[in-house]
């Protein structure tokens, strides 16, 4: 496995474009409009009855939420298939708490 080509660095830079504006825009919303905010967030999580605003919404908007969702756009960026080829091998946690990829984890290894 070499470098990515340029293709996909010129991918991974418009996602991180994308993820800074995101934040950006929800960190300003938030400062501006924090009642609305606080709607919004539990307009989105009212099928979840264990979501509680008071723990999760630090987290929104924060350096750890860009790391995250920066992390997840990347990964899906390099995940790919094709029809009748392979599905990706992509990482899983299992309860154990051990980390395996899915093709491992199907076959017990």
């Amino acid at each position: 496995m070499g470098l990515p080509g340029p293709g996909l660095w010129l991918k991974r830079f418009w996602v991180l474009l994308q993820v800074v504006v995101h934040v950006a825009v929800g960190k300003v919303c938030l400062i501006l409009f924090p009642e609305r905010v606080k709607q919004h967030i539990l307009a989105m999580n009212q099928k979840n009855p264990h979501f509680s605003y008071d723990n999760w919404a630090p987290t929104f908007y924060s350096m750890q939420y860009f790391w995250f969702v920066l992390k997840v756009r990347w990964q899906r960026l390099e995940d790919r298939t094709e029809p009748g080829g392979l599905a990706p091998n992509c990482p899983v946690v299992q309860l154990s708490g051990q980390r395996c990829n899915i093709w491992d984890f199907m076959h017990g290894e």
